[in-house]
This record gives C-alpha cells, structure tokens and sequence, in this order.
C-alpha cells in the first residue's frame, strides 16, 4: 500500500502499540537549551534516573545569553544560573554540550541541522515548539513539554498520539522578491492558525523541490504557527548534497547504507492524505504581518483590514484588539507604515542564505537615522561563515549592529528587548502581544522585506529595490 513520508518515519519508530490512538515512539535525537534543557537535566537527577542514552543528546546555550558583541556567559545575569547549570549537568551525564564561542554553539534548531544531528528519517525532540523546523531535513521533529523531556531523557521513547497527515503543495514558480518564509505566512494567512491543529504537516510541489535545505527549514520553522504538531519536506539530493561531510553525519559505508535507506522514504505516488491542500506559487507576494497573529498577515500591497469585515464575532473582537495594540487604522496601506526596530535572526531566518538576501538588499545603502537595526546570526558558524564572506563589515558599514549568536529579540528572555511602543519588522516568527518585549509592535517579514524596511524606515515592497 502507498504510504507517506509521515507513515514511513512513524511505523518503524513505534516500540508498543498502546491502544486508543497511542503509541510508544522511539526518539533517535534530543535537543536541549539552556531553559527547558537545564531544567529537565536536573528533574531527572533529583528522581535518580540515569540518562537512557547521553550520545544521542545534544545541548547549547541560547534562549538567555546576551547577544551583545563579547558577551560572556554572566553578560546577562538572569541567565548565568541557567547556562553555568547546564554545563554541570552536561558534564556529569556526558550530554555534548556546544558552549559560548565553540563551533557548534548556536540557536538549537540551527545548529542541529548544521552539525549533522538531524537526519532524514529520524525522530527528534526539544523543549521548544520550534523543533519542528527541523523536518526541513526529512525528519519528524516536534516539540515537548518539561515532563515529556524528562521521560524521554530517562527512557529514549515518548508515548505519543498519532496525528492526521495534511499536505500542503506549492505548485509553479515562485515570483521574484518572494521568500519561504512568504510561502510560509500565505499559508498561514489563507488557511488559518488552526488549519494544522492533530496534523503532521508535508510540503511538498514543484516549488517547495526547489528550495534550498536552508529555505525548507524556515518552511517548516512556521509549522507550529498554523498548529501543526510537525512540518516535514521528503530528503532529496538536495538534502544529501547539504548533509555530506557534516560533523555527525555517517561516514563512508554507514554514509552509503543512509542514503540507500533514505531515497525510499519520500511519499509513494497515490499515497494518501487526511487533507490536500494546493497553493500556486504564482499567487505568493512578499508578505507582512498587522496584528498579534502570524495568520494576521496580507501581501505588502494590500491595505490593513477592519474588523466589520471580519467573518465572525470572535475575529472581529480578535481584530479590533489587534489593531488597538498595533495602533493601526483600517482601511490604510500596509506599505509606508514607519518603523522603529528591525531585526534579522531567530531560528526562522538567521542563517548564512538568509543574511545574504538581506545584504544584497543593504550593500551600496543605509538603515534610516531613526531606525535601530540588529543582525544576529544563528550560529558561531554561521557568524564565522558570515565573517567570512565580509558580510560583517557589509552590514555594519550599513548602520546595523553584528551581534552574537543566540534567540536574542526573538522571544526577549535574555533582557533584550524591543521598547514599548516601538515598531519593529522582524524575521522571527510570532508576532503574540508582548512577545519581543512588553509593549512591542512586531511584523514578521522575510530577511529582504527587514533589510528593505531598515533602510527606508518603513514597510516597504522589496520588489521596488533592486539588490545592490
């Protein structure tokens, strides 16, 4: 029978069938942090478990470092306990712990891809709900709570439900200026922050195939924001070709067998789906966020919406606060609307093709005089690779500020904040009340739509600036 890439991942994973829907799965990878991480390792030694396997998990400081250039670890003091304790655990259990500075170090979902420990066909677990950025690789990645981590540390299995499947194709070509992380907010726009609600998610389609690995982890980063348990794009050779010679990755015979086993995960032709859904890719324009939700999102030429057109009470109240917190007024042009903050970076949009298509936007221009600018690479090897390339320097002739690695103004736990009051275009990927500091007006974007945005001091179409 043709079966998915979902079912193929999922059946030879399930270790007991426990009945009404559940089952035991086995997890072949964890990603810890320096929040949920460092809390788990120690619930699971004052209960006096052992770790099942320490060589299968994975740990680095992120979420409450200091990003600030030559931050050490007590740069921000609120998060010293919490990596200092997260280095002692890793010590004690022989977790890999990637610290401030090494290669390796980085925002979890970007240095796990990067180093070769999320592979196509494998399980993959993190106290995050942005684990699911990693089924960009061909994996089932999702994302736990504080008491399922613990048992999956003690126990390398987790009892899960088993969600539905939905696919999501993108047909057709892409438009020029349009990214996967527009591919990813159309999505959300036009079906729902619920339309994934009990859904593993496949993308799949013409344009999704053309993507590059980098491209179908922002794809997959968002899953979790139309309610998708997992998002998930088959391994190709695309996927290979980024994988070879990566720090875990198998080597020479055990490379040969993985590959072997991994062309036969993709979904069979006539498999089917709980849901098919179909997008041309044609119909896809640079998107921006207007609310507090990333399904409040609309093509950057389209004008902010009001509430008495709203299909039901509940969307109609949930917009009218929206627009209160937002301070925008319906009916006007998204396009044009000032900004205070531009950031570039979180586990969406912080890797090295990500900030190249936000300095071929700046190269040859400046970020406006009222605007304050931050790029945060996702990884210390991103940064190096970056440095490499003189993108540093490109972005810091520019007028933004080349921070250190880390979830910095994504989701503000390590005292970085967007001040209250102040708007800012960001390429992270909520856009919640509060969310990047108290009183924060966030628009999510893609890195072009961010760097268009810096120097013009407003929203702008990134399709009217030719990069430089």
């Amino acid at each position: 029978m043709a079966r998915t890439l979902f079912d193929k991942i999922w059946d030879p994973h399930v270790v007991a069938d426990l009945g009404g829907g559940w089952s035991l799965l086995h997890i072949d990878r964890v990603l810890l942090h320096d929040l949920s991480g460092a809390r788990a390792l120690n619930e699971i030694k004052e209960a006096g478990y052992p770790l099942a396997h320490p060589e299968l998990v994975f740990a680095t400081p992120d979420h409450a470092v200091s990003s600030a250039p030559g931050r050490t670890s007590e740069t921000f003091a609120g998060g010293a306990r919490l990596v200092a304790g997260l280095r002692q655990r890793a010590a004690e259990t022989g977790v890999r712990l990637f610290d401030l500075g090494e290669d390796g170090q980085g925002i979890v979902h970007v240095m796990g891809p990067e180093l070769g420990v999320v592979l196509p066909g494998t399980t993959l677990v993190c106290g995050d709900s942005h684990t699911c950025t990693n089924g960009g690789m061909g994996a089932y990645a999702f994302g736990i709570g504080a008491s399922e981590l613990k048992h999956v540390l003690a126990t390398q299995c987790l009892p899960q439900r088993k969600p539905k499947r939905l696919r999501i194709r993108y047909e057709g070509t892409l438009p020029q200026g349009v990214s996967p992380k527009d591919m990813i907010l159309h999505a959300i726009g036009r079906f729902g922050a619920a339309a994934g609600t009990g859904h593993a998610v496949e993308y799949a389609g013409a344009a999704v195939r053309a993507l590059s690995v980098e491209g179908r982890l922002t794809l997959c980063n968002l899953s979790i924001e139309m309610g998708a348990r997992a998002g998930m794009v088959a391994a190709d050779d695309t996927t290979f070709e980024w994988l070879a010679g990566r720090r875990f990755a198998p080597k020479g015979a055990a490379w040969d067998a993985a590959l072997a086993h991994w062309r036969g995960l993709p979904t069979d032709a006539g498999a089917s789906f709980d849901r098919d859904l179909l997008i041309d890719a044609a119909d896809i324009a640079p998107q921006i966020t207007w609310g507090t939700s990333p399904e409040h999102v609309l093509p950057v030429g389209g004008v902010i919406p009001d509430p008495s057109d709203a299909p039901d009470a509940a969307r109609r109240a949930a917009w009218t606060a929206a627009l209160d917190y937002m301070d925008l007024r319906p009916g006007a042009p998204i396009a044009g609307t000032k900004v205070d903050w531009v950031f570039i970076g979180s586990c969406t949009n912080s890797r090295i093709e990500d900030l190249r298509a936000a300095a071929g936007i700046l190269r040859g221009r400046h970020v406006a005089p009222h605007v304050t600018a931050w790029v945060v690479p996702g990884s210390e090897r991103v940064k190096r690779d970056a440095e490499a390339e003189g993108l540093d320097a490109l972005f810091r002739a520019s007028g933004f500020e080349w921070r250190e690695p880390g979830c910095a103004l994504c989701v503000a736990a390590n005292g970085e904040a967007v001040p209250p009051g102040a708007r800012c275009v960001s390429t992270s990927n909520r856009n919640f009340v509060g969310r990047q500091g108290p009183g924060a007006r966030t628009h999510l974007a893609s890195p072009a739509m961010a760097a268009a945005a810096a120097v013009t001091g407003a929203i702008t179409d990134v399709r009217r600036m030719e990069a430089a």
